[in-house]
């Protein structure tokens, strides 16, 4: 099986979308989904860290693939393309830390 692309991923996801409707209500819709899958995530890893919880690999992957989901949602809502947006991210990223992360650089970003 071949990986998709992000923007591939984006066209399929936007299969099932709907319930966000169109316009700004949909921009609300996904980013409230946004927000409250990264907190059934987080939630997660707490259980894991904090209680002593036994969580699966395939349970946090199933919760980040409804955060890459309304990810999608939410760059379509906004008309933008998700590779596109992931391959500026990494361009921002290279030009802050050229030699990869370092707590120096973080301290004094130039940007």
């Amino acid at each position: 099986m071949t990986e998709l692309t992000l923007s591939e991923y984006q066209s399929l996801a936007a299969r099932t979308a709907g319930a966000g409707r169109a316009g700004d209500f949909r921009k609300i819709i996904a980013a409230l989904g946004l927000a409250g899958e990264a907190g059934e995530f987080a939630n997660l890893v707490k259980k894991l860290a904090a209680h002593g919880h036994t969580i699966t690999a395939e349970t946090l992957a199933d919760e980040l693939g409804d955060i890459l989901w309304y990810l999608a949602e939410a760059a379509s809502a906004c008309d933008l393309d998700l590779g596109a947006i992931a391959q500026g991210n990494v361009e921002k990223l290279k030009a802050r830390y050229p030699e990869g992360f370092s707590e120096e650089r973080s301290r004094n970003r130039p940007d």
